[in-house]
């Protein structure tokens, strides 16, 4: 499909710091979603920066396993940035220092997690509500690593767009490289719809390098945000679920106003293949093929017979049989077709 629209943005290099980019599509951090895997296939597809879940800074400084298991990379999983939460100035700066020395390429601090269990610690989104500890935390770990900084915040706790803007600018003063805004409330969660006047709003009052995230799950929307914002550059989180296709969609958009044809069945079953062999490799047969049927209810997700398939596919803990299972749903069952043309 080409696009007519006139004014389309060009897809762009974009600076962190001392980071280059080769585009500005990022894949967002998100819990349970953005292992090494998952990362490699994104990557692969497009995106330019992409981040490890989020990661305990309580847990890295305390020596926790499952701390240190969110920083496990290889050397093509770069540029890597690791996001980090806590509410304690010191610990953070420490968990700062420790993660460089993993040798990530940017460090972020999350500001914006809504979760209950993060909020009431003081972290996430809960810091928001204190401008000042902000800035006593952002300090200290610019002071900790000379690796470029991004700070992710939403718009708040339940939404005055003034506190985004102060913290946004509190963010500017600290040395923090790039702001990451997602704008819905810690109150809405994932509901409701973001708010993109907000970006365009803090965009307009600081000079550093601003992202934005928030309802992006095409090409189209990606484009629209770039030009109703002015932001820099675009972040990818729930969009890339069951398609990271869409970095490749998207860049390719942003580059010629073409969407590319969506992956045929072959390429679609090749990925999704791939998809589980790595986290066999990263988790062991039995745990990797567990932590893939959540990723596969996103792959077939609206999919004829998919219903069907997801129930017999979540029973199955041997990878051979889930993968004749997926051969036989995307090749040969009825309604191959219709799914076919889908991909096409």
């Amino acid at each position: 499909m080409v696009n007519s629209r006139q004014g389309r943005r060009e897809m762009k290099a974009m600076r962190i710091g001392a980071l280059e980019l080769r585009n500005n599509v990022v894949l967002a951090p998100m819990a349970g979603i953005t292992d090494v895997a998952f990362r490699l296939l994104a990557r692969e597809s497009g995106s330019a920066l992409c981040f490890t879940e989020m990661i305990s800074a309580n847990g890295l400084v305390r020596g926790g396993g499952k701390s240190y298991r969110y920083l496990v990379s290889t050397p093509t999983d770069t540029p890597l940035g690791a996001q980090i939460f806590g509410a304690d100035p010191e610990i953070l700066s420490r968990a700062a220092e420790i993660v460089t020395e993993h040798g990530v390429d940017l460090v972020d601090i999350n500001m914006g997690c809504p979760v209950k269990k993060v909020a009431k610690t003081g972290a996430g989104a809960a810091m928001m509500r204190d401008p000042s500890k902000v800035a006593l935390v952002l300090r200290a770990v610019r002071r900790a690593t000379p690796l470029p900084l991004s700070v992710k915040i939403r718009a708040g706790w339940k939404g005055d767009p003034a506190v985004a803007i102060e913290i946004a600018r509190i963010a500017e003063d600290c040395g923090v490289d790039c702001l990451i805004l997602h704008p819905r409330t810690a109150e809405q969660g994932f509901r409701g719809f973001a708010d993109w006047s907000l970006i365009r709003d803090v965009k307009n009052r600081i000079t550093i390098p601003l992202i934005g995230n928030g309802d992006i799950r095409s090409p189209e929307d990606a484009c629209r945000m770039l030009d109703a914002t002015g932001c820099d550059g675009i972040m990818i989180g729930r969009g890339a679920l069951g398609n990271p296709w869409i970095f490749r969609d998207t860049t390719g958009y942003l580059k010629t106003g073409i969407i590319p044809s969506g992956p045929s069945a072959g390429e679609r079953e090749d990925l999704v293949r791939r998809h589980l062999h790595m986290l066999i490799q990263l988790y062991g047969e039995g745990m990797g093929v567990k932590v893939f049927r959540k990723f596969l209810l996103w792959y077939t997700k609206g999919l004829r017979g998919g219903s069907k398939f997801r129930q017999e596919a979540m029973s199955i803990v041997e990878k051979e049989k889930l993968l004749e299972l997926l051969h036989e749903f995307l090749n040969v069952s009825g309604g191959s077709e219709e799914n076919r043309a889908a991909f096409s």
